[in-house]
């Protein structure tokens, strides 16, 4: 077999050990006092006699495929034995498995997932004074968040019945839990971005990353932490404003994919909402630099505890929403929108952007959309009242009254 395919994935494979040969060669483990395995001709090699292994393989001539890999793998034993005498290090033969591993898969026709572990490969040995530094600035606290976080997410998550159990009201366990680990996860992923880029900005960004998946469980979860950590309420509260903000333009390109003709209505409904929350978040973002504002932080970095109390909340709220749904029936596109907007404007975009293609009017459904994030709007600020310490829900009730009121605007003036 000696089509163009095969012979590109043998180069893939040459080329593979190339890269990571390159490394070994310029951090100077393949020469000196310490010297491993090889540098950059041994790779080389190593990673082609690895693609032509794969190639035999699947030509059918899978005896000369194992001989060719064991061969390969018996010379990084023997190297490693004989370079471990003088200097304890496994980090040059590990690479050369995975070249191994990744020449076989390139030759057997796996390029692109030969030439994607090859490239994280050389990543991480390139950066390895980084990252050994990235770990020694972790403190206990942030390394035992990270692994009950890994434990929810990995072992506890698949344990989990999907659901739904009627008896229950239609709850589903799975789906609960993940809120769990939304809400637990942007109350981590704000410490780390606090420790990374200070408490002015670090927890404002984080909530701007956390608007694009859910701006409401964003809401959730700072006004809990602000009630708890009052000194940072003023960071907290624009990280919600920048969550909000991120709602519109979220929802304009939805509905730009989804249905053009909704898009063109829906984008001069919601601009002047969304030029009201960048302007109050760049504002407020700037003189959040200067004033100092921020406090210790929380000590508790995942915030397990308060994640589950929301997860239960935010369960609640759907069954509310779901009973008022019943009330109404279909007495009208805009109710329907305001009910569902209470906590899921994607849905919301997503069935009236549909509906637009089947006789629904696409202003009309635009309308339906704008009605819907107003009311998710004051949910999110009674979330803020109700949930927040008095600086944040100051300040993050005015900014969504604000929105509320552009919003408001839009639907009367723009007909």
């Amino acid at each position: 077999m000696t089509d163009l395919p095969s012979v590109l994935g043998v180069v893939v494979a040459a080329l593979g050990g190339l890269a990571i040969g390159v490394e070994r060669q310029w951090s100077g483990h393949a020469s000196g006092i310490n010297a491993h395995l090889g540098g950059i001709r041994t790779f080389t090699l190593i990673g082609g006699a690895a693609g032509l292994a794969g190639l035999f393989a699947v030509s059918g001539y899978p005896g000369v495929a194992v001989a060719m890999v064991s061969g390969a793998l018996a010379l990084v034993v023997v190297g490693y034995a004989a370079a471990s005498r003088r200097h304890v290090d496994a980090t040059t033969e590990v690479a050369a498995l995975v070249v191994v591993a990744t020449g076989f898969a390139a030759g057997i026709g796996w390029t692109t997932l030969s030439s994607g572990i090859v490239a994280i490969t050389a990543l991480l040995l390139v950066e390895k004074s980084r990252l050994h530094g990235l770990v020694a600035h972790i403190d206990d606290e942030e390394l035992r968040a990270a692994v009950r976080f890994g434990v929810m997410a990995v072992v506890v998550l698949p344990l989990l019945p999907p659901g739904p159990f009627a008896r229950l009201g239609g709850i589903k366990p799975r789906e609960l839990w993940l809120l769990v680990l939304f809400f637990s996860g942007i109350s981590f992923a704000g410490y780390l971005a606090r420790r990374l880029i200070g408490s002015a900005h670090g927890y404002s960004w984080a909530g701007v990353l956390g608007g694009i998946v859910s701006s409401t469980a964003v809401t959730f979860t700072y006004s809990r932490l602000s009630r708890h950590e009052p000194t940072l309420s003023r960071p907290l509260a624009i990280g919600v404003v920048g969550a909000c903000t991120v709602v519109f333009p979220r929802v304009f390109i939805a509905t730009l994919v989804l249905n053009p003709a909704v898009a063109r209505w829906v984008g001069p409904l919601t601009l002047g909402a969304f030029t009201v929350g960048v302007i109050i978040f760049v504002s407020w973002l700037r003189r959040s630099s200067t004033d100092g504002e921020g406090g210790e932080g929380p000590k508790n970095p995942l915030q397990v505890v308060p994640a589950l109390q929301m997860a239960l909340t935010f369960q609640l709220v759907l069954f509310a929403v779901q009973f008022v749904k019943r009330w109404f029936g279909d007495v009208g596109l805009l109710v329907s929108g305001a009910v569902l907007g209470l906590t899921d404007v994607d849905a919301l975009t997503l069935s009236m952007a549909r509906g637009a293609t089947s006789g629904i009017d696409p202003q009309v459904a635009a309308r339906a959309i704008t009605v819907g994030i107003l009311a998710n709007c004051g949910l999110k600020a009674a979330i803020a009242i109700g949930l927040g310490a008095h600086g944040f829900r100051r300040f993050t009730s005015a900014a969504l009254v604000a929105m509320m009121v552009a919003l408001g605007a839009s639907l009367v003036l723009i007909r």
